[in-house]
């Protein structure tokens, strides 16, 4: 409480810092934060409306209909758990097998549990683990899959073509589990229904986050903060039943369509083509491969907002700053990697709102980092109190949302979120302007590789890199021209 009331006192003292005189002169060097900041809110405020319009009213009524469909089907759906492990702590992988077990026992229509792993103790500890179950797993039948460390992609893709060989039906469900990430125990009877909607291609669920101990809380609040916003716009997608990711951390998708021979190559093998860079093979991101997949082929993909799955995060690098722009790295190349060749499919086919959407994903980058930009050159050659008044206008609207965001929840937020939203906004956006023009960068968290480098252009690969700071410097030159122009200051 005392730490929101020194938040208040600051931003009114900063607020009410403004001579009368300097009104005109602040407001001509704030114009671009306006003009952006009137395209931002009402974006966020369709989302919002979208988010509780779905959780409120669509999505209860949907779930009805699904459960009553799958219990008049004579049997119920088979369930193949797909999980790989690597490079994970034993006490998170027995706690993780250990809830993957109950829910496998749980499935009515029985389960197969697929285990890609690496080193032979993960795979002798799984098997212990599944020996030890205190519940009945006479249903489920375990499949360890020892392979060599080649990467997710190829695990997947072997797992998937094992499972393939059990021919599933239509009715059957593959549920996509990470290594670091506990399924609820009715996670089947909870997801299964919704596959009897035949256009319904997968569907991901909520998530909720337990850092370790000894990471810092700030760390923790940023995770928090991020699931909180997380469930606002997947449950806006959810309204329109494109979800814009397929969770790596825990998805489900149809048995028939996880198994198509495409799908199943889309996952291993997965690039794009990139004018200057030229074929860029995918390291990361296999979750946005079987999204792509199954975006372009029609499917729905639907969001559960009422179904959780747990993931175990822990700090990748000591600091915080550097821990969170080695996730940014990585999450925001896989979405520009894939959100290109999203954008080139038909509205009509996708619908407009995910279109849209997928391309403010891109609009998005340069209209946050304009605002910043428009503040530090008014404030330099127009009205230096127009640097306090746009802090205080920051605080004012972060503080604001992180209200309304609490709602979603029915949770307080401590004092952090409003920094931490805005720390995330802008580093956010200067991350996904590095990435964009760098698409072949990459690197997973736990392995050593660090980039799957695109095809050598004739004149070399350090020709390449320059090429890419040339075109990201050239772009951050046109925004910050167009804000000089707009802004008035010539």
């Amino acid at each position: 409480m005392l730490g929101h009331i020194a938040f208040i006192a600051v931003m009114l003292g900063l607020g009410l810092s403004l001579p009368f005189h300097a009104i005109g002169d602040v407001g001509s060097a704030l114009v671009v934060v306006g003009v952006i900041g009137l395209w931002r809110y009402t974006w966020a405020a369709i989302n919002f409306s979208r988010a509780a319009l779905f959780l409120k009213w669509v999505y209860p009524r949907r779930k009805a209909r699904a459960m009553a469909a799958y219990a008049a089907l004579p049997t119920p759906a088979h369930a193949y758990f797909l999980v790989t492990s690597y490079k994970i702590e034993p006490e998170v992988t027995t706690r993780v097998y250990q809830a993957l077990f109950r829910a496998a026992a749980a499935s009515a229509g029985g389960a197969t549990v697929v285990c890609s792993v690496v080193d032979t103790a993960d795979a002798r500890l799984i098997r212990n683990i599944f020996d030890r179950m205190a519940v009945d797993t006479s249903t489920t039948r375990l499949m360890v899959d020892q392979i060599a460390g080649t990467g997710k992609r190829d695990a997947l893709a072997r797992s998937l073509r094992l499972i393939a060989g059990e021919a599933p039906t239509r009715r059957d469900i593959v549920l996509f589990v990470d290594g670091d990430s506990c399924v609820p125990e009715d996670i089947v009877a909870a997801t299964a229904p919704f596959f009897t909607n035949p256009d319904m291609g997968a569907v991901t669920t909520d998530e909720k986050v337990e850092i370790r101990a000894t990471d810092m809380p700030l760390f923790r609040d940023w995770f928090m903060l991020r699931f909180n916003q997380r469930q606002v716009m997947m449950s806006s997608m959810g309204l329109s039943d494109r979800v814009l990711t397929l969770t790596g951390r825990m998805s489900v998708v149809r048995a028939d369509l996880a198994t198509n021979a495409g799908f199943i190559n889309q996952v291993q093998s997965d690039f794009i083509d990139h004018w200057r860079l030229g074929r860029v093979n995918f390291l990361t991101g296999d979750d946005k491969s079987t999204w792509f997949w199954l975006l372009k082929n029609g499917y729905k993909m639907g969001y559960l907002p009422d179904v959780a799955s747990l993931s175990m995060e822990s700090q990748p690098r000591p600091g915080f700053v550097d821990s969170a722009l080695t996730l940014m790295m990585r999450w925001f190349g896989n979405m520009l990697r894939t959100n290109g060749r999203a954008l080139s499919l038909s509205p009509n086919s996708i619908g407009w709102f995910t279109w849209w959407s997928i391309l403010d994903q891109r609009v998005g980058i340069w209209t946050t980092l304009a605002g910043p930009i428009s503040v530090l050159l008014g404030a330099a050659f127009i009205e230096p109190l127009a640097l306090p008044v746009y802090i205080a206008w920051i605080m004012f609207t972060r503080y604001t949302y992180c209200w309304i965001l609490a709602t979603v929840r029915m949770q307080p937020f401590p004092i952090t979120y409003p920094f931490l939203l805005y720390f995330s906004q802008i580093t956010g956006a200067a991350v996904k302007s590095f990435v964009l023009f760098r698409l072949d960068r990459q690197r997973w968290t736990r392995q050593s590789a660090r980039k799957a480098r695109a095809v050598a252009l004739p004149f070399g690969q350090r020709l390449q890199g320059w090429s890419s700071t040339f075109s990201h410097a050239l772009a951050i030159g046109w925004l910050t021209l167009g804000v000089v122009l707009l802004s008035g200051i010539v």
